[in-house]
């Protein structure tokens, strides 16, 4: 796997996805457009060589970049969106204090969270793509500790890390009326229980939240 600042996509197809919240009880459907995900989570090699530092606990160029923030994780998309000559997908004010998504730009962004449980499913209706010892690293198999990004099998459409490992930030506030700025985290990561390892499990994070088993992964619009 290459080390470089340039994330490996996936092509995601078209589809309709069902979401649910456990604590609301609600459910609702997103219909989606083809979009591209990273193959991997980002990590901090290509953290380091986009933004010039590495934040996360533990030091390894293969391992997922960790410790970063919602903020943390736009800001990075942007960056990498100008190295390589794109509109940034991000308008960020000057006080730094509110965000604007340019829904036409074609860099890097952050998943929504329909864009990434429909990655995530990859076409299987289960709870996970796959038997959790063979495709993620949580509490019962991590050690206690984080693990190069790749090292489990891959769902069905080739992305890697789904579950487990760092819980991956999404776009979406998680419940404005309740929880204010709020952003969900998904798929769970190495010091979970089996049962937040699921492809519907929801949590949620203040956007300037940093902690050793949450990082991010990458989306853009369109199709290939």
């Amino acid at each position: 796997m290459e080390t470089g600042a340039g994330a490996t996509m996936i092509a995601i197809p078209a589809g309709l996805v069902t979401l649910s919240d456990r604590r609301t009880r609600c459910t609702w459907s997103v219909e989606l457009t083809p979009y591209r995900l990273g193959a991997f989570p980002i990590t901090q090699a290509q953290y380091a060589q986009v933004v010039g530092h590495r934040p996360s606990a533990v030091d390894g160029d293969l391992l997922p970049v960790e410790g970063v923030s919602w903020w943390d994780a736009v800001r990075f998309c942007n960056a990498l969106s100008q190295g390589e000559g794109l509109a940034p997908a991000y308008n960020i004010r000057a006080e730094g204090e509110h965000v604007e998504w340019d829904i036409t730009a074609a860099g890097y962004r952050l998943p929504t969270e329909a864009e990434w449980e429909h990655a995530c499913r990859a076409g299987t209706t289960g709870p996970r793509y796959g038997s959790l010892d063979d495709i993620a690293w949580y509490r019962q198999n991590s050690h206690g500790r984080v693990h190069e990004v790749g090292a489990k099998l891959p769902n069905p459409w080739g992305l890697h890390d789904m579950l487990g490992n760092v819980w991956d930030w999404c776009w979406d506030v998680y419940d404005a009326e309740v929880y204010g700025p709020y952003r969900v985290l998904r798929g769970g990561g190495w010091a979970d229980e089996h049962w937040s390892c699921r492809a519907s499990v929801r949590r949620r994070g203040h956007p300037n939240f940093r902690v050793d088993d949450v990082g991010f992964r990458v989306a853009r619009s369109g199709p290939v």
